[in-house]
């Protein structure tokens, strides 16, 4: 979301330990219920501005950047194995210039950073002893493999006739609609599992070394994290929509942890216009760990007793179910 007012409030925006605001429900959820805001949020603030970039990136990708139907029409490492590096370019191009952009060039200082301390330098905890490099690893060796494998068996089944490829605008749109709904669900299903005790020892734990974060840390992620992660792509194994909506699906889920897991709340454009990029909502579960599964745009967290806005008040009372449940 963008904020064009040059008064807007700058709550230690550049100090030492900057707090964004406390989350609050998106529209369509709070009571009493209003037409306005709620359609705004659902016409605008859902896009604007990420959503708008993957589908205007998307088309030229289906368009120049992949194989044709008829060569993927047949399983074969060649046109994936392009798929593959076409994917990992899209990644580092993405990542890598916010990172360079916020946290080696420093082009905003500390000004919205949501990190507690500068990313690590760990013998123990990251391979190399250095939290960028583990991140890249396994963004790229485990991350985009995982991006590529689900991508190309979804377009196999289009090419190879199983499903038909539907040309209808107003299906595209509500696809789009019908991603961002299942992902959400789908991360929260996956991510409560990997928080089980068992599970979160072998896998979860490797994303979890990111206490602070930074956009390599989006997709850093154990294999078998992965295989859940972008699982949402199995929805249109069984839905039909138009190959777009697939190149869609894996820019949502590979690039959008880049930008949540920025560390900075707010990417700066300029004097005067600033627009959301970190997840503070999400950044409140790497640091407190057993809250915030989900993400705001389908707050379930709300309805498990998992959510907390951030707020002293919602700590202590997630504090206070944490010491009933463990009685």
């Amino acid at each position: 979301m963008t904020n064009h007012d040059s008064s807007f409030r700058e709550r230690d925006a550049g100090a030492e330990k900057y707090e964004p605001e406390n989350v609050e429900l998106p529209p369509l959820y709070v009571r009493p219920f209003r037409v306005l805001p709620a359609l705004r949020y659902l016409l605008f603030d859902v896009l604007f501005p990420l959503g708008f970039i993957y589908i205007a990136m998307a088309v030229p990708i289906w368009w120049y950047l992949t194989p044709s139907l008829e060569t993927m029409s047949v399983f074969e490492p060649g046109w994936i194995g392009l798929l593959w590096i076409r994917n990992c370019a899209i990644l580092v191009l993405f990542a890598g210039s916010l990172h360079v952009w916020l946290h080696r060039m420093k082009k905003q200082g500390r000004q919205y950073l949501m990190n507690r301390s500068p990313l690590a330098t760990d013998p123990k905890a990251f391979l190399w002893g250095d939290q960028i490099k583990d991140n890249m690893f396994w963004s790229i060796a485990s991350g985009v493999s995982f991006w590529t494998g689900f991508e190309a068996i979804s377009y196999w089944i289009y090419a190879s006739g199983r499903l038909p490829i539907v040309e209808n605008a107003a299906w595209f749109i509500a696809s789009i609609y019908i991603l961002f709904f299942w992902s959400t669900t789908n991360f929260y299903i996956g991510h409560r599992l990997l928080h089980w005790k068992p599970v979160y020892r072998h896998v979860h734990i490797l994303h979890h070394r990111n206490v602070d974060l930074g956009p390599w840390g989006g997709i850093s992620m154990h294999p078998v994290e992965h295989l859940l992660y972008f699982s949402p792509f199995v929805l249109w194994w069984i839905v039909p929509v138009h190959p777009i909506v697939i190149i869609v699906t894996g820019l949502y889920q590979a690039l959008n942890p880049a930008v949540s897991h920025s560390g900075f709340e707010y990417l700066r454009l300029g004097d005067k216009l600033k627009v959301s990029a970190g997840d503070w909502y999400h950044q409140l579960h790497h640091r407190y760990f057993n809250l915030n599964y989900g993400n705001k745009f389908l707050p379930i967290d709300k309805i498990t007793d998992s959510w907390h806005d951030g707020s002293d008040g919602s700590l202590q009372a997630q504090k206070q179910r944490w010491r009933a449940r463990f009685r």
